[in-house]
């Protein structure tokens, strides 16, 4: 099966909503290689492999083209939650699994996502692993709605209680650089800094 044929099967939803403390600003709209924002460079990798391309967000806070009312899914509530946003991605897309990745690991390849997809067909979630788990970078299948409503109703936020808690398959990559997370600046640097060889 082609790599086009593997992607257009399911939707990939990029979360943008975090809170982005310990960056100091927001890192979705922060400028990354040629892109305006990490957010447009994300999508714009990924949209030529993806038949559908969501952005998960508290707001509309986007200044590049996509369509909109179809694309963008608003997490309405108040709390900073990954949780909460997994809960309004699975209820709002019409899908028997979704990808999801966040906005902050823009060296991930489409070639991993391949594999992880791959491997996928008998779990309810299916996630990267390098030297730790990287929790919202697989696929999650819709039918865990359920958990998320009662792990909520009962106040448990903690991906990793998911992923515990439902059939979860760990798919093991060597590269740890190509999942890392641009939570502040040096890593912001970091990312820059290996993007920019990458195209040299």
């Amino acid at each position: 099966m082609s790599k086009s044929s593997i992607l257009s099967k399911i939707p990939c939803v990029i979360l943008c909503g975090g809170r982005s403390s310990r960056m100091g600003e927001d890192k979705s709209l922060l400028p990354f290689s040629t892109s305006s924002s990490l957010t447009q460079y994300q999508y714009d990798k990924l949209k030529n492999n993806f038949k559908d391309i969501y952005l998960s967000s508290k707001v509309d806070k986007f200044d590049f083209s996509f369509n909109k009312d179809k694309y963008l899914i608003l997490d309405k509530d108040e709390i900073f939650s990954p949780i909460v946003a997994l809960q309004t991605i699975l209820q709002t897309i019409q899908a028997e699994k979704i990808f999801v990745i966040t906005v902050d690991t823009p060296l991930v390849s489409i070639d991993s996502i391949i594999e992880l997809l791959n491997n996928s067909k008998d779990n309810d979630i299916c996630v990267a692993r390098t030297q730790r788990t990287h929790n919202l970078c697989g696929v999650f299948s819709t039918s865990l709605v359920k958990f998320i409503d009662k792990m909520l109703a009962e106040d448990i936020h903690k991906v990793n209680y998911l992923l515990k808690n439902n059939n979860t398959k760990y798919i093991d990559f060597p590269d740890d650089d190509e999942f890392i997370n641009l939570n502040n600046k040096e890593e912001y640097q970091r990312a820059l800094n290996i993007i920019r060889k990458a195209n040299n």
